[in-house]
């Protein structure tokens, strides 16, 4: 315990020699993270309603990445294991409820209606992605979504390795209510009010709100001099879909509807991915202003794929990959990954498999950090990928679980998964059906056979879900 404190101590000091300013070798790092936002929402990844200029120039210029993987089919575990590097097998949060342990607390639906369940948190001794970089000397800002506090308010960023946050929390409950238009919000420990939404009144937008959150980061990093990570996850376009149209223009989408509500909930839909990139936008021009854009390194990822209540047939959401958010089919993990660096991230479309646990020994290299990593991650360094480099991704393991409920895991072109208690592993060969269409587990049963058990050798219970990860 005395060698944690001394690590959360260093990391909250003052700079020191080792926080020399950013260049493009050692660079600031933008991490913009969308919420439930599908694999076939950017009009670059395919979409043919959505109209995403400011990303899709990120990837024009930069590196995409066509087969990411989030960390899990849900928000809280799949940024758990972006914050830690360890897959839904090792990781502390492995589902959004824990079915023992953990802390309860109140859950809000969007029709406004309660329910108590149990969520598990980050813990002290968990090491953070923000932990690794801040003992590196940079400056770590979390903006808006976190996700991993359960229901302990002492488990909020800024206790967790990130020297600013700048949002909300699950523990206080109406610090995320209205979801777009809030009243509340966190600064550090203290809940201020937005005061153009008092009274439930829709002038800010949060994700206007989180943009300038991110820009007033990034303006006090500048006069500073000292690196920063700033990690932007913006809420957009998760559910319920609420964007008025003097906030973004609403757009005709040319499919048919079966009702009036469908049809306004695609065009809110896409208004709220729109709006979210035209925050992008303001964010990279701001970096571009300041004389900061060659020094820092962007990346954009969703945190998962895009849920039931999105228009998934109509827009679709899910570039005709099957399934959706919290499934472990492709349409629920499978996620667009763009990084761009002017002058130091070439233009290319890559199909190396690379995954949410990668992130923590990738930027962790890329902050010569690697002497404050954990003992163990899941990932790998694939920093070399973004420079045009090779790295072998595809001759591992990469592994998810909801505990008891779903499992899968991918072997190069192969895939292995199963959404339903007890029901067998499917086989799927991603390389000739990556729809997951066709199952093979009865042609190769050997193979079933090794991936039932490569994959329970990934699961290690923990004390939150002490089930086998069946």
């Amino acid at each position: 315990m005395k060698n944690l404190a001394l690590l959360s101590l260093t990391a909250l000091a003052a700079p020191s020699a080792q926080a020399q300013q950013a260049t493009p070798e050692r660079p600031n790092i933008v991490f913009i993270l969308a919420d439930d936002m599908g694999y076939g929402d950017l009009s670059c990844f395919g979409s043919k309603y959505v109209k995403t200029p400011n990303i899709d120039r990120l990837s024009s210029e930069g590196t995409t990445f066509t087969q990411c993987y989030a960390g899990s089919g849900i928000s809280s575990p799949s940024r758990c294991s972006l914050m830690t590097g360890l897959n839904t097998g090792h990781s502390r949060i492995r589902d959004n409820q824990c079915p023992v342990g953990g802390r309860v607390g109140i859950k809000i639906n969007p029709k406004g209606d309660t329910t108590y369940i149990h969520r598990t948190n980050l813990m002290p001794e968990d090491t953070t992605l923000a932990t690794v970089l801040s003992a590196a000397g940079y400056r770590t800002c979390l903006v808006n979504k976190w996700h991993l506090d359960g229901y302990d308010p002492e488990a909020a960023p800024n206790h967790r390795g990130f020297h600013e946050f700048h949002g909300w929390t699950i523990s206080t409950v109406h610090s995320n209510a209205p979801y777009y238009y809030p009243y509340y919000r966190f600064d550090g420990d203290e809940l201020i009010n937005i005061r153009e939404n008092r009274r439930d009144r829709h002038v800010r937008h949060n994700t206007d709100i989180s943009a300038d959150d991110a820009i007033d980061f990034i303006r006090r990093q500048k006069e500073s001099g000292q690196p920063f990570f700033l990690y932007l996850a913006f809420d957009a376009p998760h559910e319920p879909f609420i964007i008025d149209e003097k906030t973004w223009r609403w757009h005709d989408i040319g499919e048919p509807f079966a009702t009036p509500e469908e049809k306004q909930n695609a065009q809110r839909y896409a208004a709220l991915i729109e709006h979210m990139d035209a925050a992008v936008g303001r964010v990279v021009d701001y970096l571009e202003q300041q004389g900061l854009r060659e020094n820092t390194l962007v990346i954009f990822a969703s945190d998962n794929g895009a849920a039931i209540q999105a228009p998934l047939p109509q827009l679709n959401c899910n570039a005709g990959f099957r399934g959706r958010k919290a499934q472990l089919y492709e349409g629920g993990i499978r996620v667009p990954l763009i990084v761009n660096q002017p002058g130091r991230v070439p233009v290319q479309r890559l199909q190396n498999l690379v995954y949410f646990p990668d992130f923590m020994p990738t930027l962790a290299r890329l902050a010569q950090g690697e002497q404050h990593l954990p003992q163990h991650t899941d990932g790998i360094d694939i920093s070399p990928l973004f420079f045009g480099q090779p790295v072998d991704t595809d001759h591992r393991l990469l592994y998810w679980e909801f505990p008891g409920k779903q499992r899968a895991a991918r072997l190069g072109n192969w895939k292995a998964v199963t959404i339903k208690k007890g029901a067998p592993l499917e086989l799927y060969n991603l390389k000739d059906d990556p729809a997951e269409q066709h199952n093979l587990a009865d042609q190769y049963p050997e193979m079933v056979q090794l991936f039932d058990e490569a994959m329970r050798r990934m699961h290690t219970p923990s004390e939150c879900w002490p089930l086998p990860g069946e």
